[in-house]
């Protein structure tokens, strides 16, 4: 078998998937806003048990158009968008920082449901970066107070011993935080919420506005897209 016709014969989604949730007939009885259409995705989710439902696939790009992708953790949702965090200095910090236009991604397979958030990062300061961080698990700042990420790293005994040392820098020092982390605000122009089904094909529901991005009182246009 080649590889092609084993991808091919991979199922893509489990049977019994959910209905949307929202009556796509009538689209005035939809959330007025597209962060509270996720927040009950999010909890069908984590009823469902999906494993990791708060990752999602960051899509940035640099000055120059060159699109970087990674998986992370979102870490809030509120008016003004959706939250991600990381070192200024990393390569999504320098793209964001280049070119504020960004993409988030969530995939609920088991629900057969996607997520698409398109808009404008920014940071939301000095304070927020240093409370995202003072959150974090002792492992975990132990790792961003190593820094130094994507850098070309000489052996792994070094990282390890970096590590080690941090580890113990931020289990005696609680309120260390690393001096380029950073929290960034993802503030959507657009949300789609797209929907696999067994029977019925593909639906998908798309949030817009042509609000400024900074606005947090946001009027939504929604409409539904052709699959």
């Amino acid at each position: 078998m080649t590889f092609r016709e084993r991808l091919r014969a991979l199922p893509t989604f489990p049977p019994g998937l959910p209905p949307f949730g929202v009556d796509l007939d009538d689209l005035a009885t939809a959330p007025a806003t597209p962060q509270e259409l996720f927040a009950q995705w999010f909890d069908d989710a984590l009823a469902a048990g999906v494993g990791a439902p708060h990752a999602a696939t960051l899509s940035t790009a640099d000055a120059a158009g060159r699109v970087h992708a990674r998986t992370l953790v979102i870490k809030d949702v509120t008016a003004e968008g959706w939250w991600f965090a990381g070192h200024a200095t990393s390569p999504k910090g320098r793209d964001v920082a280049e070119n504020p236009h960004a993409a988030l991604t969530v995939f609920w397979r088991d629900l057969g449901r996607q997520v698409r958030v398109t808009g404008r990062a920014t940071s939301a300061g000095a304070e927020a970066g240093a409370a995202d961080f003072r959150a974090r698990p002792d492992g975990s700042r132990a790792a961003g107070l190593v820094g130094h990420q994507s850098e070309p790293l000489g052996s792994r005994q070094e990282y390890w011993d970096a590590f080690a040392g941090r580890l113990d820098e931020a289990r005696e020092h609680p309120d260390a935080v690393a001096p380029a982390w950073t929290a960034w605000v993802l503030t959507p122009v657009a949300v789609e919420f797209w929907a696999a089904s067994d029977d019925k094909g593909q639906s998908r529901l798309r949030y817009r506005t042509d609000a400024p991005p900074a606005r947090t009182e946001t009027a939504w246009t929604k409409e539904l897209l052709w699959p």
